[in-house]
């Protein structure tokens, strides 16, 4: 009886699994770095235009 040592996956399916594996890899560094970074999206306060005035905020009704 021979023995089945030889190996069957082809370098062609391996690479494939490779590039998955780093655009995970890619993807989610991305997200954390998107995560870790909330106030890129903001304007540094300096760009603020000095005249602007934010919309008055109501004070919550106090209902006792």
């Amino acid at each position: 009886m021979a023995s089945n040592a030889r190996k069957k996956t082809t370098f062609a399916k391996l690479n494939r699994e490779n590039a998955v594996r780093e655009r995970r890899l890619r993807k989610q560094a991305k997200k954390e770095e998107r995560r870790t970074e909330p106030s890129a999206l903001l304007p540094p306060v300096s760009e603020i235009p000095a005249g602007y005035d934010a919309p008055p905020v109501a004070p919550p009704d106090s209902q006792s």
